[in-house]
């Protein structure tokens, strides 16, 4: 158990705290910031969603750094990643500032995605993460915290950028997804 095994472990456990802050009814009071009201329970989880994906570079740069690569490591963190993002997800549905749709597409491209992993990883081959992967995960992050906060800085200047960068990154889900199939077909092809 290195170190950026244990943080992808510590990452995995702020996810219910982070979803119990942003959807148990607690009363604890709100912030006012120019006119706009934005719930202390929601500040701190959106704090602890930073924080939660933070860690996924953290982790990733001391793997790198001091040769930490496990096997394990390989696993865990992006499924670490996709219980973070689906838990954002869930949350924004159910605080009905997400529609379910996009939500439903970003999900499934990572089911898939991940069910190619596992059929090549049983042949012994890895498969890393794409550029337009990683700017997917980049905009998808983004377009989650900005949202969180349910667009409370960009919504006093009314520009609604969450659900722009939203679409961008279900767009980048999309094409990446795409990509990713295409340029793995061969794992098909020897599985069948």
């Amino acid at each position: 158990m290195n170190l950026p095994n244990k943080i992808t472990i510590a990452r995995i456990c702020l996810i219910p705290i982070f979803m119990i802050f942003m959807l148990v009814p607690f009363s604890m009071g709100s912030l006012e910031i120019s006119g706009t009201l934005l719930p202390i329970t929601h500040a701190a989880g959106f704090v602890l969603f930073i924080i939660a994906a933070s860690t996924d570079w953290l982790d990733g740069y001391y793997a790198r750094k001091y040769n930490l690569v496990s096997n394990f490591g390989k696993f865990l963190d992006p499924l670490a990643d996709k219980l973070l993002v689906t838990a954002a997800l869930l949350t924004l549905i159910e605080l009905q500032i997400l529609p379910a749709w996009m939500a439903i597409i970003i999900i499934s491209r990572e089911f898939a995605v991940t069910g190619i992993r596992l059929v090549a990883a049983s042949d012994g081959e890895v498969i890393a993460a794409s550029n337009l992967g990683k700017w997917k995960t980049v905009f998808q992050m983004t377009a989650l915290a900005v949202l969180l906060l349910d667009g409370l800085v960009f919504a006093i200047l009314n520009i609604p950028l969450g659900m722009i960068l939203m679409w961008i990154a279900v767009v980048l889900t999309i094409i990446s997804g795409v990509d990713y199939f295409l340029k793995n077909k061969h794992i098909f092809k020897h599985s069948m």
